[in-house]
């Protein structure tokens, strides 16, 4: 049987020395390549189709962000783990670029590969929960936050904020999506100090992020059926309006 193929992006060199050993020794695993370069990366990735990615958020060249999203631009089937210190917001920056697990450091060689067993053995399309430890989101804002990282959305984008905020109002209130621009703006500007025209924009901005990102399938299969095609986007009432239906159908209130 073909022992999985994996490939190694690491800036720290003991960490990756480690690893390496750790596969090399392995019956099921080979290195395909190991480096500290993004740019080199990429291009092996791409070039030799490895089963498993572990990569490390910070790499000469590109970072790990951006190898994960140039590599999933042409080849989205590729199983990636992502590795960095225990952050909520790098773990949410790297689950929005594609990272399908975010092992956090320091973590251990057995537990390292554990993980990559784990991926290998998932069927397509399936996601494992998005770190180490992680427990399933319960909670109405975990579950807004799980929805936006899936689609794209990053955390560190105003708008980010913005949305989760409109949505947990609609949710209370319903009726207030049909007053977007008379209510429901002026109270989230209110309550992060700031406009109703810059929630307005920065609301808008968010949603084309995760739209320019292309993930229309992923969007879609959040919300169970085909919503969108290709580049249709929607408004930012319909956006609020088909997350918070979504959340109360499933009980989050």
């Amino acid at each position: 049987m073909r022992t999985k193929g994996i490939v190694v992006l690491e800036s720290n060199a003991a960490v990756l020395e480690e690893l390496k050993v750790a596969i090399e020794k392995s019956e099921d695993f080979h290195i395909v390549h190991t480096g500290e370069d993004g740019d080199e990366g990429v291009k092996q990735i791409l070039q030799k189709k490895p089963d498993v990615v572990i990569v490390g958020l910070f790499l000469k060249g590109t970072d790990g962000c951006g190898v994960m999203e140039a590599v999933k631009k042409t080849w989205c089937d590729v199983k990636i783990i992502a590795t960095g210190i225990a952050n909520d917001l790098l773990i949410e920056k790297a689950m929005t670029y594609g990272a399908d697990y975010y092992l956090a450091k320091p973590f251990s060689v057995d537990n390292a590969l554990e993980r990559v067993r784990s991926l290998i053995k998932e069927g397509a399309g399936e996601k494992k929960e998005y770190a180490v430890g992680k427990r399933k989101p319960v909670t109405l804002e975990e579950k807004i936050s799980e929805i936006f990282i899936s689609i794209g959305i990053p955390p560190h984008i105003k708008g980010y904020s913005y949305l989760r905020e409109s949505i947990k109002m609609t949710i209370d209130n319903p009726y207030i999506i049909n007053q977007v621009t008379k209510q429901l703006y002026p109270t989230v500007a209110k309550r992060f100090e700031t406009t109703p025209s810059k929630v307005e924009r920065a609301i808008r901005h968010a949603i084309e992020v995760a739209w320019n990102r292309g993930r229309i399938e992923a969007i879609n299969a959040i919300f169970g059926a085909r919503v969108y095609l290709g580049s249709e986007k929607p408004t930012n009432s319909e956006f609020i309006a088909l997350v918070a239906d979504k959340l109360i159908l499933e009980n989050m209130v």
